[in-house]
């Protein structure tokens, strides 16, 4: 087996990922592979005595007319060709389901494995990109399996049972045509070295197509709005035309084998013809012989052809298999180990303690998803620079506390530390005397709920996005929290009320009943500890005074962190802490603060009265 590998791979990495995916599925499979191989078994003997069949039809029909034994061959190629194409029949229905569960499981695998990853791995990721990725790849991959398994047991079997009956017609022109077979296994090896080269730089071409129609779709307003379309146009242009050289060039490559093949077969034939004819004509040679040993070498070329460029398929299937791996074998968040203890709350008092942060190069590599859910899109400082910086405040139990400052002072990596997207460098979080890494993830964040500035809404139903927040919810308790966030009525007004589907992140929502939704979602959570970020900032009035209303209603007796830029919606705050460049620079009421006109407190209520 391993000698297979490294014939049909140019390298170990290819012929490790090979063995992995054989590893992984065949035991899975094994009936079912067992039961299409013992099919494909019968189609190569099949096969191969069709070709021995023509060397009797010659002899006892043609050359000595025997009209009873050619109804009897007659009737044996019927069942032969019965027995063909119902064992056909199986191996394609059983090699298929065999190929749709393969993208099942793997679809499966992929997404839970993303699940679990951190916020950093999709901060380093645009979306689009990734889900085009994975599913180009998945697609590729299925049929890898069956046609190493068609391969082994069709073709090479075929292949095998031909060449059989061609030695056994006649040896000396067996090994004639055997010496095309080195010529043509050289040439293809080279081809597959220039399909792997190639391959990964497609895929990648055709994930970013993918991209540029996923962000044309999602922003659409913004490409009418400034008459962007023929700079799109020219850009996706652009890219699928790359993609499509990129695909004709592997299609040229994958092609070149064919001419090779069909110049060599064709010497080969040609080499047949001419030496078996001289045989039977100056040698008295059977010309039954010469009949089967021609449509043996006939029949031959095509699984020849096949396992030919089986190299080449299989180095553009097993780069697409490593590019699933590279994200299968991405290291799971490693800061939620096993036997960590559950949270015990008790009023929900949150305290940091001398906390330093800065994001990695990898968290930092496009960080527009955390920065566009949890600071409205205006960002941190960059990674030069510490983004926290011996940050040390207390919000009390079941009171409000507000963190203004300055876009990029931090405030909205505060909540990303208090949910555990990462974890601070120095310093401890603690939650009623809790350090917070110290205790599971899970039971961390069950016990807060978000509501950010720009809600994401889910495929499916209003009432399915609301139970997303506590599966255990009923239709009462999902109903009452959209009353308490005012978001009753606007859903009752839709065609299908709660059961109303919603559309791509509920854009047939207003922007303020998709705040309104985001609000109804945490009170679902029910949850002591709330985190606000920038909750009606991109609101109308009108839509403001309704949501705020709502927010009223969550905010009751939980302890609750508020991000506002908007000071007039934190005036009455039982604590204000003032953040700048990552440090707390001030803390109080609103009155205290100010106090001293010259503050970053004052400073920044001055503009905001304006």
């Amino acid at each position: 087996m391993n000698r297979i590998l490294r014939y049909l791979t140019t390298n170990n990495k290819e012929a490790s990922v090979l063995r992995r995916m054989m590893s992984e599925n065949f035991e899975i499979y094994r009936r079912d592979y067992t039961i299409a191989i013992m099919a494909l078994v019968v189609i190569a003997a099949t096969t191969a005595f069709s070709a021995w069949l023509m060397g009797p039809i010659v002899e006892e029909v043609f050359l000595k007319k025997d009209l009873t034994y050619a109804y009897y061959l007659s009737a044996t190629v019927v069942v032969v060709f019965l027995i063909k194409g119902a064992m056909t029949y199986l191996q394609s229905v059983i090699l298929n389901r065999i190929g749709n569960n393969v993208v099942a499981r793997f679809q499966r695998r992929i997404y839970g494995h993303l699940l679990s990853l951190g916020v950093g791995f999709f901060s380093g990721q645009h979306s689009a990109y990734l889900v085009g990725r994975v599913n180009q790849n998945i697609m590729l991959v299925r049929d890898m399996l069956n046609t190493v398994i068609l391969a082994g047991a069709r073709d090479l079997l075929s292949l095998i049972g031909l060449i059989g009956v061609m030695l056994w017609s006649d040896l000396f022109m067996s090994l004639f045509v055997f010496t095309a077979g080195p010529i043509a296994l050289f040439t293809v090896g080279r081809y597959a070295r220039r399909v792997k080269n190639i391959a990964r730089q497609e895929v990648d071409l055709n994930a970013r197509v993918t991209t540029a129609i996923q962000e044309t779709s999602a922003g659409i307003v913004i490409v009418k709005a400034f008459t962007m379309e023929e700079q799109l146009s020219q850009r996706l242009n652009a890219l699928t035309e790359e993609a499509e050289q990129r695909a004709n060039k592997i299609a040229r490559i994958v092609a070149r084998s064919s001419p090779l093949m069909e110049t060599l077969a064709g010497f080969s034939v040609a080499g047949v013809i001419a030496y078996g004819g001289y045989r039977v004509v100056m040698q008295d040679y059977s010309a039954a012989n010469l009949t089967a040993f021609m449509t043996a070498c006939l029949m031959a070329y095509e699984p020849a052809k096949r396992l030919a460029r089986l190299k080449v398929t299989l180095e553009r299937s097993l780069v697409n298999a490593r590019m699933l791996y590279e994200i299968l074998d991405t290291p799971v968040a490693g800061y939620d180990s096993k036997g960590l203890k559950e949270l015990a709350l008790q009023g929900g008092e949150v305290r940091f303690a001398n906390v330093d942060f800065q994001y990695s190069a990898v968290a930092t590599l496009g960080r527009d998803i955390v920065d566009s859910q949890v600071d409205g899109g205006q960002g941190e400082e960059p990674a030069e620079t510490p983004v926290l910086r011996n940050m040390s405040f207390v919000a009390e139990a079941g009171k409000t506390t507000a963190l203004v400052g300055p876009s990029g002072g931090g405030k909205s990596t505060a909540f990303s530390l208090i949910q555990r997207f990462y974890e601070p460098d120095k310093g401890v979080i603690i939650i009623d005397g809790q350090d917070i890494s110290e205790v599971s993830v899970q039971s961390l964040r069950e016990q807060i709920a978000y509501v950010s500035q720009h809600p994401v809404l889910f495929q499916g139903t209003v009432r399915e996005n609301l139970r997303f927040a506590r599966p255990t919810a009923t239709d009462q308790e999902i109903e009452t929290a959209a009353v308490n966030a005012q978001a009753h009525d606007f859903i009752m007004a839709l065609p299908e009320g709660y059961d109303t589907p919603l559309s791509e992140n509920g854009s047939n929502l207003s922007g303020g009943q998709r705040q309104r939704m985001s609000i109804a979602r945490a009170l679902v959570r029910d949850a002591p500890i709330l985190l606000l970020d920038e909750a009606t900032s991109a609101l109308d009035n009108e839509s403001e005074a309704q949501v705020q209303e709502a927010l009223k209603q969550l905010m009751k007796g939980r302890t609750t962190l508020v991000i506002a830029h908007r000071l007039s919606t934190i005036a009455d705050s039982d604590s204000i802490v003032v953040v700048d460049a990552g440090r707390v620079v001030d803390q109080g009421k609103h009155d205290e603060l100010l106090v001293n006109d010259q503050s970053v407190y004052a400073r920044l209520h001055s503009i905001s009265a304006r």
